[in-house]
């Protein structure tokens, strides 16, 4: 098996929010239909077998009856399957199963006809209910193609390899594209490609009524593009031989066009393979041209030259002395970047930017008690823009360079971003320590309190009632929350004796009525 590692450009100019949002929707939509697919494409696959009787049995015995519809299906295979046709009508071939079996034994037109009539039966049966089955509203089928399949269909997929080897060859060609072409123009090629494909798919399976899904159409048509723009970039493959990988490069001129040779060699099997090859090399095909058009038009440079222009507007807009203190960094001049930024910081305190360049420069600088000050600013501002993960990003570098105690307040907005986040175990933990580092403040008594909820939460009602009786007894002045822990009390109480909770019912309802 040869496989794709990367590519010698993998970076960009922007986040590549198109790509990512189709491979995000593509594992979604996955998910949710998975099971529905399987138990679908094993009906199809025994209608298929259904619809292979019929072949065999009007091929034996041309003269049985059937339904105008069936004929039709019946003279379009003949016509495109001659070869297939003869070989069935030639009643000394091996037989094909024990159905086959079956009926060449059988002499009698009367009970021809009755097999025949019950494969037709079954076979409109299962025709009446496709278009309200899952594949038959979104799958690409070619005897009957639907305008929405030609986009639906892109993402639908049949097994796991199938999503993840699709995704993986989507994120390997489409983000280097997009920040090549821009959003829209990329959005618009993956999907006119994805089309594309399911076209070429149905000229050459006319008439089939085997449901085509997976987005390997609009991604081959992303490889093409990227064989058009990138025809001597180096991708690094691996090649996995006994189990054992060996890993080389090939530039996409060489590596590209052999894939498409092994598509071509592929349409030999036809449908047996289980493979849509002509759709992959439709899409390529398409996917190439589309480049070649973009390029050749202006419209690729001029979305690139719309990009450059966000992207130096976006620089321009930075504040002078944010990238007065930026230069004074990469010029060692330590001292005064922080002065600058500290000034800056005095006129806007709220300016993170700022924040997280200065504590950058005390980091530079090796000035660790600053940078733990800095650090702790920081937190304080992520946790104000609503940015719990950076904060506590920030309260690990805080730890990792020696620091012990978070001021009160911000380490209990700390303690309270992991709770709202149910994240109970690291809350539990450091309202314990912040209860501990500050016996005295009255943080320290809402962090107990906090604790408390957490264990009773937990079912530990033991813990939950020490907690909760040690803030009663705290000399911090806390009459504001006395009825808060009151309550507490009593629900632990009633949590560790049953019998005791009618009369906290009691209570509750009392102070609802009050």
């Amino acid at each position: 098996m040869i496989l794709p590692l990367r590519h010698e450009n993998m970076s960009a100019r922007r986040w590549p929010v198109v790509t990512l949002a189709l491979i995000i929707i593509n594992f979604v939509v996955f998910f949710f239909t998975l099971s529905t697919i399987e138990e679908e494409s094993l009906q199809t696959a025994q209608t298929s077998a259904t619809k292979e009787h019929i072949l065999i049995l009007a091929a034996m015995h041309p003269g049985l009856a059937v339904p105008t519809d069936v004929q039709e299906m019946i003279e379009t295979a003949k016509q495109k399957h001659a070869k297939l046709w003869e070989h069935y009508h030639d009643q000394s071939i091996e037989v094909v199963d024990t159905w086959h079996a079956k009926v060449t034994m059988m002499q009698s037109y009367e009970a021809l006809q009755v097999e025949m009539d019950s494969l037709v039966k079954d076979y409109e049966e299962w025709k009446a209910s496709r278009p309200e089955t899952l594949l038959g509203k979104y799958a690409f089928v070619p005897a009957n193609p639907t305008p929405i399949s030609y986009l639906t269909a892109n993402f639908l997929h049949l097994g796991w390899l199938h999503v993840i080897f699709n995704m993986w060859f989507l994120w390997l060609a489409g983000f280097v594209l997009e920040d090549r072409w821009g959003r829209i123009l990329y959005t618009i090629v993956y999907f006119v490609a994805g089309a594309a494909a399911m076209q070429v798919h149905a000229w050459a399976n006319a008439g089939s009524s085997i449901p085509s899904l997976g987005a390997s159409g609009a991604v081959a048509g992303l490889m093409g593009a990227f064989l058009m723009r990138f025809p001597f970039m180096k991708i690094k493959i691996a090649l996995f031989y006994r189990l054992r990988p060996v890993t080389f490069d090939a530039q996409a001129i060489w590596l590209l066009p052999l894939w498409l040779i092994n598509e071509f060699v592929g349409t030999l099997w036809g449908a047996a393979s289980g493979v849509a090859h002509w759709a992959h090399i439709g899409g390529f095909i398409f996917g190439a041209l589309a480049a070649l058009l973009l390029k050749v038009s202006g419209l690729e440079h001029k979305a690139n030259q719309a990009i450059e222009a966000k992207l130096d507007k976006d620089v321009l807009t930075a504040d002078p002395a944010i990238e007065q203190a930026g230069t004074m960094m990469e010029q060692g001049d330590f001292d005064g970047a922080i002065t600058v930024l500290k000034n800056y910081l005095a006129t806007k305190p709220d300016a993170l930017d700022a924040c997280s360049m200065l504590q950058q420069a005390y980091w530079r600088k090796s000035d660790l008690p600053n940078y733990n000050e800095a650090t702790i600013k920081l937190c304080a501002m992520h946790l104000k823009a609503r940015e719990p993960q950076l904060a506590w990003q920030d309260y690990q570098d805080f730890l990792n360079t020696g620091g012990s105690k978070m001021p009160a307040a911000t380490w209990l907005d700390l303690c309270r971003a992991a709770e709202n986040v149910q994240d109970v175990s690291r809350a539990l933990s450091e309202y314990q320590k912040l209860a501990a580092a500050y016996p005295t403040e009255k943080q320290s008594l809402m962090a107990q309190i906090g604790a408390a909820k957490i264990c009773l939460k937990q079912n530990r009602a033991q813990e939950a009632l020490a907690l909760y009786e040690a803030t009663k007894n705290s000399p911090i002045p806390h009459l504001d929350w006395e009825q808060t822990i009151e309550a507490g009390i009593r629900s632990a109480k009633a949590a560790l004796d049953p019998k005791a909770a009618p009369a906290v019912q009691n209570t509750r309802a009392q102070g609802r009525g009050a």
